[in-house]
């Protein structure tokens, strides 16, 4: 068995960065047109040529999303696009529609393409048609079973990649294929801008009764008829490798830095452990209580043990599970002082018990015990958004480690 590669999202250039140094063997990112996350912060030219240098010096991949369903005025300006990311050294483009593929193809047919989920392949026969045509890799429809997809390996030649996700939001539509957002809020999720719609709380009105909202109930827990559950496999790592996939995707250029590096940081972990010794692998309940640290809705296994059904959904409300708040980034360290300088994230005390998370290792938990300001005055609370902090730590701690802390009820 072959590792299968650890994709990450990266919304911007410190996710990119948090996520490389948290485990991610490789990661997606968009550019400032052509990708379905118009709302990430995304990557300018000048972003993108730091961003993918940064990876490859840490022998890590980068791939573009160019997955939008585009109309006619999409195609302006996308060859020179095309050219640009090119000469930047991007690994691959993730495309959906055959018009895209057409335009890479004439600029660059060398460049390597992976095709989106949002081309809804769901079987081998589709896979096997991409691949005559050129594309390396099927990023699979959410729609299928472990079994499914275990088949359509088999079907398929051993050079054409699949890649599945493994973690994140889910949508309510055939693999994000949807037309809500656009109805209700004038935004075309097909083309980067979703709204949404499907986490808002619906009632029934009658014709002739303007004015009554009526409750929609599936049952009596609730009105949210379209909130899926996230997608979490952290406790299947050995299903999931045994299909024979390529990559493990992580949804999600739309969360946070300290998002991205938990939930990296974890299955990194899982899938190093699982392959030290397949045999004698053995899950350890502490991935899932610390993946859960990051904001989550509650975690489904999708369609890969079988069709979702009602405990699949979420009835009573939208919002998120948010036991932690990220507190601090560490910038340097100074072993000497043993020393840090941390960025503010969200604000902190002294005397509060914290979390430190190191890209690699163990974390541990210390009390805030003193801080100084960038005027290395002594202060009791670091209140002002990213203002630099300086903290004695009772370990070593490498730059980018994470400083969190039980949120506050």
């Amino acid at each position: 068995m072959k590792k299968p590669e650890l994709l990450a999202p990266a919304g911007n250039l410190e996710k990119l960065k948090m996520a490389v140094l948290y485990g991610a063997d490789a990661v997606y990112i968009g550019g400032e047109r052509y990708g379905l996350r118009a709302n990430a912060g995304n990557f300018d030219p000048g972003q993108m040529r730091e961003g993918i240098d940064f990876a490859h010096r840490h022998g890590r991949k980068v791939y573009l999303t160019m997955n939008i369903i585009p109309h006619n005025e999409d195609f302006e300006g996308m060859p020179g696009f095309i050219e640009q990311v090119s000469r930047l050294g991007v690994d691959a483009i993730i495309l959906s529609d055959p018009g895209v593929f057409s335009v890479v193809r004439e600029v660059n047919p060398s460049m390597e393409i992976h095709l989106s989920t949002q081309a809804n392949n769901t079987n081998w026969k589709s896979a096997e048609f991409w691949y005559r045509h050129g594309v390396k890799r099927i990023i699979l429809a959410r729609e299928l079973s472990l079994g499914e997809i275990a088949e359509i390996r088999k079907r398929l030649p051993e050079d054409l990649e699949l890649e599945i996700f493994v973690h994140g939001a889910m949508c309510i539509s055939y693999s994000g294929r949807c037309l809500l957002s656009n109805y209700m809020a004038g935004r075309d999720s097909n083309r980067g801008d979703c709204a949404h719609p499907c986490r808002w709380k619906y009632h029934l009105v009658e014709e002739k009764r303007p004015g009554e909202y009526m409750p929609v109930f599936e049952d009596e827990r609730g009105t949210y008829i379209f909130n899926s559950k996230d997608l979490c496999m952290i406790e299947h790592i050995p299903e999931i490798v045994k299909t024979g996939v390529s990559s493990l995707k992580i949804e999600g250029r739309m969360k946070s830095s300290y998002y991205v590096a938990t939930v990296v940081k974890v299955y990194r972990e899982a899938l190093d452990r699982y392959f030290e010794n397949p045999e004698k692998y053995v899950f350890d309940p502490q991935w899932l209580e610390e993946i859960s640290k990051a904001s989550h809705r509650e975690y489904t296994t999708g369609f890969y043990f079988g069709k979702p059904a009602g405990s699949d959904q979420i009835y009573t409300h939208s919002s998120y599970v948010r036991g932690y708040d990220f507190v601090g980034l560490v910038m340097d360290y100074d072993r000497n002082t043993g020393i840090a300088t941390v960025e503010q994230r969200n604000r902190m005390h002294r005397g509060d018990e914290i979390e430190v998370v190191n890209p690699t290792g163990e974390w541990f938990v210390q009390t805030i015990k003193s801080m100084k300001n960038a005027d290395l005055e002594e202060i009791d609370v670091a209140p002002h958004p990213q203002m630099t902090v300086y903290m004695p730590m009772d370990r070593e701690v490498q730059p980018y480690a994470m400083l969190r802390r039980k949120a506050e009820r």
